[in-house]
């Protein structure tokens, strides 16, 4: 990102500013090999275009008075597109159907969507719904967060990014900083899986 700003700058003397700020610099593992396919070809489901799989899933946080503040935020597979976060104190499956309406209004019916097996997502309202309207589940194994790594994976680049670093004094105010976040994650922020 330094390089895109102009900025001229090495990786070690980030690192070392980074170290002296004391912020958590990300370690770089070696790749191991495999002796199959990482890809989980055989049972995943892969995107293969814009708006063919997509996937959501919830993220918790509280405000400094320690209400709960949830989150639901929904991936394009393909593109990696953050689509949308919703930020509410609570989120039902009624409320769930609503946020996909409008998101089905604007960018069109996904071919699949991909979440787990929670209450919000498992509803029966919710699963007719999604029938209805022409799109088909595709839920992961209980226990398997890593068949839904593209959300799991946004989960933890927002709540390393933003969350962590972030205390919401008001639940409007969490939306307007979430949302300003997420503008600059799907323009700004580079992707490394994206180039």
């Amino acid at each position: 990102m330094l390089h895109q700003a102009g900025w001229i700058v090495s990786v070690k003397r980030v690192e070392r500013i980074w170290r002296r700020e004391g912020l958590k610099i990300p370690s770089r593992q070696p790749k191991r090999g495999r002796l199959w396919l990482n890809d989980s070809s055989c049972i995943r489901l892969q995107p293969e275009y814009p708006n063919h799989v997509w996937s959501y899933d919830f993220v918790e946080d509280r405000t400094h008075n320690g209400q709960k503040i949830r989150m639901l935020n929904v991936i394009d597979e393909f593109t990696r597109e953050c689509i949308a976060i919703r930020v509410e104190r609570k989120l039902k499956a009624v409320d769930v159907i609503d946020f996909l309406s409008d998101l089905f209004i604007l960018r069109g019916i996904p071919a699949h969507i991909r979440s787990d097996n929670g209450p919000e997502f498992i509803a029966k309202a919710l699963r007719e719904w999604i029938a209805l309207v022409g799109a088909k589940t595709a839920y992961i194994m209980p226990g398997s967060p890593w068949e839904n790594g593209y959300c799991e994976s946004f989960n933890s680049k927002l709540r390393d990014e933003l969350l962590n670093g972030e205390i919401f004094y008001a639940l409007k105010e969490a939306k307007i900083i979430i949302e300003g976040w997420r503008q600059h994650y799907n323009t700004v922020r580079p992707h490394s899986s994206l180039n």
